[in-house]
């Protein structure tokens, strides 16, 4: 297989075009069906649901993670793109039901600059990370095991806070935070170096995820700094 790394620049140029094309696309699909989940109250439902125990959360997290597996593993090994395009529309709507209680509380519960300041925040900071990772000689797949660790500590953290009944607070978010801007920096050196110019729709995909996980934690960020206030 030829990776985009090694291909000639126009199709490399072509790849990166279509990859980000794809990823503003998801951006946009993510934001039409989290409209869609308040304006029908389910986002409210979702919210009740997931407030009313903390072992709500625990079987949304269980769903997401096993639909997030799913819908990756199934574009990530596809060379037919109408497959990528489903693992890519599974993943925008499973990540908008999962985001749904968290921005709930940050309309209806937190001040009203709290989440257009996320928003264009995470856009500033995935901007600046991925000028860095595509202008730059430097390989950031190494990442990679020290992101894989960091994964499972950080989910064993989160397990245990839902478990026991204790808050993860600030510090842990603003740690999340620099863990999602590694993991965009390696994303974007893996879809370069081992992906082909073929599958730009499973790129965007790798970095929507990317994308999402840093808004999750920016937005929490911000709404702990609210609160204080």
């Amino acid at each position: 297989m030829v990776t985009v790394a090694q291909s000639r620049p126009s199709e490399r140029a072509k790849f990166i075009q279509q990859t980000y094309i794809h990823l503003a696309g998801a951006v946009g699909s993510f934001v039409l069906v989290e409209i869609l989940l308040f304006q029908t109250g389910i986002a409210q439902a979702l919210a009740s649901f997931v407030f009313a125990s903390r072992f709500s959360w625990l079987l949304i997290l269980g769903a997401f993670s096993l639909l997030g597996w799913f819908s990756r593993s199934l574009t990530a090994k596809a060379d037919s793109v109408e497959t990528q395009y489903a693992g890519l529309g599974i993943y925008v709507v499973a990540q908008a039901l999962i985001f749904a209680p968290l921005l709930y509380l940050a309309v209806y519960f937190s001040d009203p600059s709290v989440l257009p300041t996320a928003a264009i925040l995470t856009l500033l900071l995935f901007g600046g990370l991925t000028t860095v990772a595509l202008t730059t000689k430097t390989d950031f797949t190494f990442l990679g095991g020290i992101l894989k660790i960091g994964g499972f500590v950080a989910l064993g953290l989160i397990l245990c806070s839902i478990l026991f009944g204790f808050t993860l607070g600030l510090l842990f978010s603003v740690v999340m935070v620099a863990f999602a801007s590694a993991a965009i920096l390696y994303d974007t050196s893996k879809i370069m170096r081992h992906y082909s110019t073929q599958h730009y729709v499973a790129a965007s995909l790798e970095l929507f995820a990317s994308v999402a996980l840093l808004f999750w934690y920016v937005l929490q960020v911000m709404m702990s700094l609210s609160s204080r206030r």
